[in-house]
């Protein structure tokens, strides 16, 4: 959790927020997408997370994705805005939020995967055939886009 959420959460508590960030689905050559095991629901993931005071969209993506795999970013294609009622969750801590969230696909990146924090049980790549059937609620919708999107190419 960034420094501006725990500031914010000390002043209203777990009441529901707007909660602007980013993701991105990072896709090798051999058309895998790279996961990320969640700490906080124990959940399969698009690297991603939320935005600090300032920021870009793409410069939380690049950020979130470097801070959660080691991988640094190039390129951003816009893939899906994630956003309205069905982004609604309630966190195991009791903290409620609706996301609005930008994802990002990639192919650009370099680097060798690392888990650099605490919010990361495992990496792994995933064919799409073999998607995992826990998927972090805000992540299901843009993950399946992606891979119906995939299949129809």
């Amino acid at each position: 959790m960034t420094g501006y959420i725990m500031e914010l959460r000390k002043a209203i508590g777990t009441k529901p927020i707007i909660l602007a960030g980013a993701g991105v689905i990072l896709e090798d050559q051999m058309g895998r997408i790279l996961l990320q095991h969640r700490t906080d629901n124990h959940t399969w993931g698009i690297p991603g997370g939320s935005m600090e005071l300032g920021e870009s969209y793409e410069e939380t993506a690049r950020r979130e994705v470097f801070e959660e795999t080691g991988l640094v970013v190039g390129e951003l294609d816009l893939f899906y805005l994630n956003s309205g009622q069905h982004t609604f969750y309630k966190y195991p801590n009791g903290d409620e939020v609706y996301m609005a969230c930008v994802i990002f696909t990639t192919i650009d990146f370099t680097g060798e995967i690392q888990m650099q924090d605490d919010e990361t049980a495992d990496l792994r790549w995933f064919h799409l055939q073999e998607i995992p059937d826990n998927i972090n609620p805000n992540d299901y919708r843009p993950i399946k886009d992606f891979v119906a999107t995939r299949s129809r190419s």
